[in-house]
């Protein structure tokens, strides 16, 4: 049975990872820091996380389960249907080629909380870069997006791959840079999370297989549901965020969290390089 302290970890980290993974402020940035915090960073905890990562996949697929069960029924005869399926696997193409290829490299050597935070700042930069440019949209709606887009679109997801970009960040800053409206930059980041979290996921459990450990089901479980529930908060409430505001409230959150971080990595007031505890 599962302490009280592991069962808060599990409700703290599932409670971040929900919020996080789709607003474009970086959810395994934000892991990396509170797993940090907590002291739970060690081998134990990428299963952990990789079970509530899976979880917030679930709660856009449920939220879209509609449309996606219509997409998958009318593909032989609704262009759009087909359009939106072609758009996906050229927006998870780029990320996945290169995932497969730098696996190792990015585990190895970009998942700590200096890197996290440095990126959390420039992708601050970048929104506010984005938001203050002149922005003209030609693509609407989801219909209105080419396979063209979705693979330009699908290079930006790419840089995500650097921990603190942000995932949903990048995707939907490179939407906004193709003309793409802010919802519909949002939506197809909720789409395009699916396919390309479901991919990453699979590999990491792939990866890690050995590391699962049947007495750890209890946490599994208390981080996933956290992590559904919250992450189906944080898809719909971005959705209607994003129809009456910008993304600079993001940007700014993301610039100055990056800096404390920063600020108190040199002052030495948190160690962030310390390893876990065991």
């Amino acid at each position: 049975m599962a302490d009280p302290t592991q069962i808060l970890h599990a409700l703290i980290l599932g409670i971040v990872e929900g919020i996080t993974e789709f607003l474009p402020i970086s959810s395994t940035g934000h892991l990396i820091l509170a797993g940090q915090l907590l002291g739970f960073n060690d081998e134990r905890a990428k299963v952990f996380m990789i079970a509530i990562q899976f979880a917030a996949i679930l709660a856009v697929v449920w939220e879209y389960r509609a449309r996606l069960s219509h997409v998958a029924t009318t593909l032989h005869r609704d262009p759009a249907s087909r359009r939106l399926a072609v758009n996906l696997l050229a927006g998870v193409l780029p990320a996945a080629v290169l995932g497969f290829l730098l696996y190792k490299e990015i585990k190895g050597y970009l998942f700590n909380p200096l890197v996290v935070a440095s990126a959390l700042v420039i992708g601050g930069l970048l929104i506010l870069w984005a938001e203050r440019r002149q922005h003209a949209v030609s693509a609407e709606t989801l219909d209105d997006i080419g396979w063209r887009r979705a693979l330009g679109i699908g290079f930006a997801q790419a840089l995500a791959m650097i921990p603190g970009t942000s995932r949903s960040g990048a995707t939907i800053i490179g939407g906004l840079f193709l003309g793409l409206s802010r919802k519909a930059a949002a939506e197809f980041s909720f789409f395009l999370a699916i396919p390309t979290m479901f991919a990453a996921t699979s590999y990491d459990l792939y990866k890690n297989w050995h590391l699962f450990d049947a007495g750890d089901i209890p946490l599994f479980a208390i981080g996933g549901v956290t992590a559904f529930a919250s992450a189906l908060v944080a898809v719909r409430t971005l959705i209607k965020f994003v129809s009456r505001h910008d993304y600079t409230v993001f940007a700014w959150y993301r610039i100055v969290f990056g800096m404390v971080v920063l600020l108190t990595a040199y002052t030495g007031l948190v160690d962030w390089s310390a390893p876990a505890a065991h």
